[in-house]
């Protein structure tokens, strides 16, 4: 519930604070007070309108869900919106956006506005229905256990189909990519090692030619030798350096004649095809890792009819099995419907409206089972009938789920859902709210003495001095308020008794 509400500088409002209980909280006054801004400020304070107050903050009992809004419970959790160049939104000071904080707050506060349909929504509805059914609750969790499973099989075999429609495509691609590398056969360090015969292929001649001219230095080799003996110097690292000269040109001679044979067009269109591998796919081991990734889509595709047998064989046995418990759930319900329709009726008969009729009609399976619960009122449609008829149905609908209700279920905002109401029809909506009010803190605006009558909590909205005013009333001034509610500005004595006589039957 909201405890407290602040309010400062908001239109005709200056500064206000209210401290509010639970039930059935009433906001009357004449017409142009503020009635309306007030319920707008009290919305915006928690993200679900806008208002250009000042400051306008709502202290709430709600618990919040530490782990998915990342905001820390406190003892009372405070949602505020400040207005000064631009708006920002707190919750317990911690700033976040008006988007944030409005999906928090839907959590456990409704504005019932004008033809908002959202409570004859299908799963709605069969919420309200299953909670008056023993032994449900297990076949439900087993029905929706099945239709995941049901689903994701569905959706796996969806995906096989889509791809079997190309997979002719897919499988003569795959086939072509390995075809075209196996073809050229790449080894890893191939293409380096082609590279150097490459380099030193157009080095030959020049090589060659240099250890040519360079072998005369082994004529000459006895002589320094010699040389050395006659200066009685050791000439072993002369031998030692002559004999690894040799056998670098040998070596040089050698590779040279084993390239002999090496045809180089045949050496630069091998390192033109394997720099087409390289430039498609970025090196020779990523080309092969590339090969064996097609190797295994291709075997993929080949596989896909085994694949597709099996899930559709799985698909099949949970399509039964989805099936006998959506069947279950519907048998459930089905015997549940009449007396459902008569107490719904009920409220119905009390609000001053004619029979709903309530069918249960078969449609595509989704994780409410096979269901779609459907309301007439005097056989029209929903969306036809009018807005007074929309809104006390809609009121029959919340006094049906809050018998079932084991907890509190939160803030409900309504704007004048009496308008325009005869007497009984005003007092049969006071009698509803009432009943909910034990389930649901309800804040609603009235200009009938019956609703009023009933409140909790009654707040007069008044203007003093071109100001917005609000105070809470005790028994004699709520007598004084339903008064001029029921006669005007002239109050008579008549009026003031049947207020008297209204609130005392209330009490």
């Amino acid at each position: 519930m909201i405890e407290r509400f602040y309010l400062k500088n908001y239109l005709d409002f200056q500064e206000i604070e209210l401290t509010l209980k639970g039930g059935l909280i009433v906001f009357t006054g004449p017409s142009g007070s503020g009635k309306t801004v007030l319920m707008e400020s009290i919305l915006s304070s928690v993200g679900l309108s806008s208002c250009n107050a000042l400051l306008c903050e709502s202290s709430v009992t709600w618990e919040l869900d530490e782990k998915s809004c990342g905001i820390v419970n406190d003892e009372i959790n405070v949602f505020k919106h400040i207005k000064k160049e631009k708006s920002r939104y707190f919750i317990n000071n911690q700033s976040l956006s008006k988007k944030a904080m409005s999906d928090i707050a839907c959590l456990h506060l409704r504005h019932l506005s004008l033809k908002d349909f959202s409570d004859f929504e299908n799963k709605n509805l069969l919420s309200i229905l299953d909670a008056r059914i023993e032994n449900i609750s297990e076949l439900k969790q087993k029905y929706r256990d099945v239709f995941t499973k049901y689903n994701w099989t569905k959706h796996e075999l969806q995906v096989i189909e889509d791809e079997e429609k190309k997979i002719v495509e897919l499988k003569e691609f795959a086939s072509f990519e390995i075809k075209k590398i196996e073809e050229i056969n790449p080894t890893i360090g191939e293409d380096e090692e082609l590279l150097k015969i490459k380099k030193e292929l157009s080095k030959k001649e020049k090589i060659l030619d240099s250890i040519d001219l360079a072998s005369e230095i082994f004529n000459y080799e006895h002589l320094v030798s010699s040389a050395l003996q006659n200066m009685d110097i050791q000439s072993a690292f002369l031998d030692d350096a002559m004999n690894e000269l040799r056998n670098i040109f040998d070596g040089a001679q050698e590779r040279f004649d084993a390239l002999e044979d090496v045809d180089i067009e045949e050496v630069l269109n091998r390192i033109e095809e394997l720099g087409g591998l390289k430039r498609r796919y970025g090196s020779i081991k990523e080309t092969l890792s590339y090969k064996e990734q097609k190797k295994i889509e291709l075997q993929k595709y080949e596989n896909i009819e085994i694949e597709k047998e099996e899930l559709e064989q799985k698909y099949k046995e949970l399509c039964e099995e989805v099936k006998k418990l959506a069947d279950d759930l519907s048998s459930l319900r089905a015997n549940e419907l009449k007396k459902f329709e008569k107490d719904l009726n009920g409220y119905l008969s009390s609000l001053y409206l004619r029979d709903a009729k309530v069918t249960l009609s078969e449609t595509e399976l989704t994780q409410f089972g096979q269901d779609s619960l459907n309301i007439e009122l005097n056989s029209t449609k929903l969306s036809k009938i009018s807005t007074g008829e929309f809104n006390r149905l809609r009121l029959a609908i919340l006094a049906l789920k809050s018998e079932f209700m084991d907890k509190n279920g939160g803030v409900l905002m309504l704007d004048e859902i009496d308008a325009n109401l005869s007497g009984e029809e005003s007092m049969s909506v006071a009698k509803v709210l009432k009943q909910l009010s034990k389930h649901f803190q309800i804040f609603v605006i009235s200009h009938q003495p019956q609703l009023t009558s009933m409140g909790d909590q009654h707040f007069l909205i008044y203007k003093e001095s071109d100001t917005s005013q609000v105070k809470e009333l005790d028994f004699e001034n709520r007598v004084d308020e339903i008064a001029r509610i029921i006669s005007g500005k002239k109050v008579s004595n008549e009026a003031k008794k049947f207020a008297k006589e209204l609130l005392e039957a209330n009490r």
